[in-house]
């Protein structure tokens, strides 16, 4: 039996070893980061298909995400009790079968169940790249290995959309679900392959599974409360009950996570003040990623008539402009580079997009679209590596596991959040024989901008 250990996986492959581990969990970044966004584009032939509004589309959005939330959570004590090679490896033969399944899917029901099915997995793999970066690198080569791992996070929206459009125009919609399968499905041979085994574990302790119910009930309550505010129309009560409601159980969610002895989220930490800033600024990024790369394709083909490829193709530059980006601002973060400076540079040019976005009409040539994305883009570039070193730097080896699944939920909440809340303000918006106009979208990048230029404030404080 191959020896998995830190130092068998030296002795068999090198000092080098490490970036085998890399490219291994950037497979599952990349997977979970391509399974949220390849299906963006294929969202107006989904809604022609199944004779859906958008209203109810978007769940294939927001259930994903609200799902990858809730169970990311769950990581650290995965890794606790099974460590990284284990629970990413079993994770991904799940997220494989789960894909194959939603492209098999006859109703909206079934695929939405698919889709909140891969949310789940995705859930617990994100945090795993984090994790192993901060455990298997020297302090003063985190910042170089986010950016190469975070490589991973942007390769997927750049490639995704396009692969997608190429999907649902050449095939059919169905593809765009089977697409990651290839993807976890040769991680699963690499996770075993090249991750390593746990150097020491703690003594096993019970999974706060009360409060993994109360937090998922907390989170889909609120966004089926901004779901059904899209139509009001004799559901008044209910919408405020179910606020309500989820109020209630967020409360009694952080009584008891401050209570038990292992919590499913470590509130002390979030008594650091740098890593609750990191957080804020977490949010506001994942409101930026996921509500942008959610906004552009739909922006595109809805109110200028673009195909689902032309769409895709918009967004290629941007990402490998990000792809370029991320290793250069994790060197700038090595370097004792301020990190509250670069990440909100990154604020400024992402807020900049979405204004420019925000101030586009109808015959705005296919360049200059391209190049609002790639604005956007660098900024996303500039948050994410400084945003996880001003996180994870200040906490303890035995923290690593709980603040990395914590900064990564924050995150993927500000995604799940935002693209509801742009849904919702699209849904309000000017409509013309029931398709939103172009004033609609404008008000969704207007309140995206605004959202992330004020998390700049909590972001100032940050220190590392």
């Amino acid at each position: 039996m191959s020896d998995n250990s830190v130092q068998g996986l030296t002795a068999r492959y090198g000092s080098n070893w490490r970036w085998l581990a890399v490219c291994t969990v950037m497979l599952g970044t990349i997977a979970t980061v391509l399974s949220a966004t390849v299906v963006n584009v294929a969202l107006h032939e989904i809604m022609v298909e199944f004779g859906i509004r958008q209203g109810q589309v978007h769940w294939l959005a927001t259930g994903f995400i609200a799902a990858m939330t809730t169970t990311m959570l769950a990581s650290s004590w995965l890794l606790d009790h099974f460590g990284v090679r284990k629970t990413l490896a079993l994770a991904m033969v799940m997220f494989t079968l789960i894909s194959l399944a939603g492209g098999l899917a006859n109703s909206p029901g079934q695929l939405i169940a698919a889709r909140i099915g891969q949310g789940a997995m995705a859930g617990l793999m994100q945090p795993m790249g984090m994790y192993l970066v901060f455990r298997i690198f020297p302090r003063n080569r985190r910042g170089q290995a986010m950016g190469i791992y975070g490589m991973g996070v942007v390769l997927a929206p750049a490639l995704g959309p396009v692969l997608g459009g190429f999907l649902v125009d050449q095939l059919n919609w169905r593809f765009v679900m089977f697409a990651p399968a290839p993807v976890t499905f040769i991680g699963v041979f690499m996770a075993l392959r090249f991750l390593p085994t746990p150097a020491s574990q703690p003594a096993p302790y019970r999974f706060d599974l009360p409060g993994l119910v109360l937090l998922g009930a907390t989170v889909g309550l609120s966004l089926d409360t901004l779901n059904r505010m899209q139509n009001l129309g004799g559901q008044e009560a209910r919408v405020a009950i179910e606020a309500v409601v989820a109020l209630v159980l967020l409360a009694i969610f952080v009584r008891r996570e401050r209570r038990i002895k292992h919590p499913l989220v470590n509130v002390s930490l979030l008594r650091k003040p740098s890593f609750l800033y990191a957080n804020i600024g977490a949010m506001a990024l994942g409101l930026a990623l996921f509500g942008s790369t959610y906004l552009i394709p739909l922006y595109v083909q809805t109110t200028l008539g673009y195909t689902a490829t032309q769409a895709g193709l918009l967004m290629l530059p941007a990402g490998i402009v990000l792809g370029m980006t991320f290793p250069l601002a994790g060197k700038l973060a090595d370097r004792g580079g301020d990190a509250r400076k670069l990440v909100i540079f990154g604020m400024a040019m992402f807020a900049s997009s979405a204004i420019l976005f925000s101030l586009s009409d109808i015959t705005l040539a296919f360049g200059w679209l391209a190049l609002w994305t790639v604005f956007g883009r660098i900024g996303i570039g500039f948050m994410l590596p400084s945003l996880s070193i001003g996180a994870l730097n200040p906490l303890k080896p035995e923290e690593l596991g709980a603040g990395s699944s914590t900064i990564n939920f924050t995150r993927q909440l500000g995604g799940a959040f935002g693209v509801n809340i742009v849904a919702l303000t699209i849904e309000f918006g000017e409509h013309s024989a029931g398709v939103p106009t172009i004033n609609a979208f404008h008000a969704a990048w207007w309140l995206v901008a605004v959202f992330v230029a004020l998390a700049v404030v909590p972001v100032w404080r940050m220190r590392v």
